[in-house]
């Protein structure tokens, strides 16, 4: 693995000219894996992204720099249905999102991929299920370098064999709230951990377990993201090039409309042109829509392989909450982010309802919560925040955000996103929490019997959108889908689209993983078709 941008690579004439046997639009979570996997194929592979590299500096690990000042943050500015501007928490560098993710890599449960009955309304199914998924998770976990231990989530679907690495241990702290959750009737679990870390040699590990991973970008490359270990492996075979400042503005197809043909991109304000046999748009859900709505032409009036009016459809980012529980018992741990609970994913005998997942975040400091709180903590110094980190159990909620096709993204002609949102399914969130709240009251009364715990509550508004899914669905009907099962355009035989956008629902848990596994299962595809 390289630590630094490999000489002679990003550079404005990539290798093999201006066409190309596999091009593809992004290099994060799917664009990045699929790379990777296709390197070895000797194909000829450009990767354009319109980002550059996020530099090794180190304001990677300053919380001000990174969650006040917004420095990694794009600077796109987006509309909501109000037509209100705001800026959206994109990041478009190499790697994409999972530059800054907490590379938490959950696999969907099985449910999930089942038509699920929710109180405020229904998840549909997919058109494939969960079996047909699993070899790729277990092969998205390995190359991720995943770590976790099987048999402790009480909601965990099967699998085809371990985690490939041991799970992260638990901080003392840390283990204290599981015994406790435990105690409870509750089966916290080791969440599921892409990092670069070798406990049992820490001399020799990449990962330090340090307080500067969930949020931030990782300054020592030992977070396992698409850069590190999707776009760095693939450039390292003469077959493929990435092309950095590369933002497509458009694709063009041929008279029928059934071939792209042209792939226009500006970069530091040139046009240029490529061409590819087989192209794959990876922007992420919302970008993958914009671009295809932007290439609308006489055969796609509605925008390329909108032939269904569903491009930019179906919207979802969770029901998400950052929940700061604040008690008298202080907590020191470092690297926080290694309990999770999924005892109530799937309802309780109170609820039978989906409600959702509890995970820990990284360890809370003065100056990430001015980031994520600025109004609520806009009178309190830095000294008095940092104080009360210091006793903070931080845990971060997931609740399922069903689709809805009028939650949408549109464009206008400029291509400037309009990104239409209504919250949906708000029970299930509500219940989460009310568990949570209710069951550390009762754990630490116990100890504390004269200080209730105090909560800070930060709801994740329409600019988060990590966890960005849908606009795009796969399915088998070209009249309510977009793409095919092997995520090709219906309308179009050379166009895929492999990143959360193909999504037909969301889950309560993080969709890197599956991301992931979809862009190694379609790259399978892809080697059948090219004939590798």
């Amino acid at each position: 693995m390289h630590s630094s941008p490999l000489p002679g690579l990003a550079q404005l004439e990539p290798r093999g000219g201006s066409h190309f046997d596999l091009l593809i639009i992004g290099s994060g979570a799917g664009g990045g894996t699929l790379a990777q996997h296709l390197a070895p194929t000797g194909l000829r592979i450009l990767v354009l992204e319109r980002g550059d590299w996020l530099p090794q500096e180190p304001e990677n690990w300053d919380a001000e720099e990174v969650f006040q000042k917004g420095r990694y943050v794009s600077k796109d500015t987006w509309h909501d249905h109000h037509g209100k501007p705001f800026q959206p928490g994109s990041h478009y560098v190499v790697g994409g999102a999972t530059k800054m993710y907490g590379a938490a890599h959950f696999r969907l449960r099985q449910q999930d991929f089942e038509e699920l009955r929710h109180h405020d309304g229904l998840s549909p199914a997919w058109p494939l299920r969960y079996d047909d998924f699993e070899p790729w998770y277990q092969r998205a976990e390995e190359l991720f370098h995943v770590h976790g231990l099987r048999g402790e989530d009480p909601s965990e679907p099967p699998a085809s064999g371990p985690y490939p690495h041991p799970p992260v241990a638990h901080e003392p702290r840390m283990q204290k709230l599981v015994d406790d959750l435990r105690s409870a009737g509750l089966r916290p679990f080791h969440a599921p951990s892409g990092v670069l870390l070798d406990e049992s040699a820490m001399a020799f590990s990449r990962c330090r377990k340090c307080n500067s991973c969930d949020g931030f970008p990782c300054l020592v490359h030992a977070k396992a993201d698409a850069e590190v270990l999707g776009i760095r492996p693939a450039l390292a075979a003469a077959n493929v090039s990435l092309l950095t400042r590369a933002q497509v503005r458009r694709l063009r197809t041929d008279a029928s409309g059934r071939s792209v043909t042209a792939v226009e991109v500006e970069r530091d304000g040139e046009p240029l042109t490529f061409a590819a046999d087989l192209v794959v748009v990876s922007c992420g859900a919302a970008n993958s829509a914009r671009l295809l709505l932007m290439s609308a032409n006489d055969r796609h009036p509605r925008g390329l392989a909108n032939s269904s009016d569903q491009v930019g459809r179906n919207y979802m980012f969770h029901n998400s909450k950052a929940l700061v529980a604040l008690a008298h018992e202080p907590n020191p741990t470092v690297f926080q982010k290694t309990v999770s609970i999924n005892d109530w994913y799937l309802g309780d005998g109170a609820f039978p309802y989906p409600m959702g997942n509890v995970q820990m975040t990284g360890k809370t400091r003065g100056s990430i919560m001015k980031g994520y709180a600025p109004v609520e903590t806009f009178l309190a110094p830095g000294w008095s925040l940092d104080r009360i980190a210091e006793h903070a159990l931080d845990f971060w909620l997931s609740s399922e955000d069903l689709p809805d096709p009028d939650n949408r993204v549109t464009v206008d002609a400029g291509g400037a996103i309009t990104l239409s949102y209504t919250p949906n399914n708000p029970t299930a969130s509500r219940e989460l929490e009310k568990r949570l709240r209710g069951l550390l009251d009762r754990l630490y009364l116990k100890d504390h019997l004269v200080e209730r715990q105090i909560y800070v509550r930060s709801t994740m508004a329409i600019a988060a959108v990590g966890h960005q899914a849908g606009t795009c669905r796969f399915g088998t009907d070209p009249a309510s889908s977009v793409l095919d099962l092997h995520c090709k355009a219906h309308d179009l035989d050379n166009l895929y689209v492999v990143d959360t956008s193909f999504f037909p629902s969301i889950g309560a848990v993080n969709p890197s993983l599956t991301a992931i596994a979809n862009a190694l299962r379609v790259g399978e595809h892809l080697k059948g078709r090219l004939g590798r």
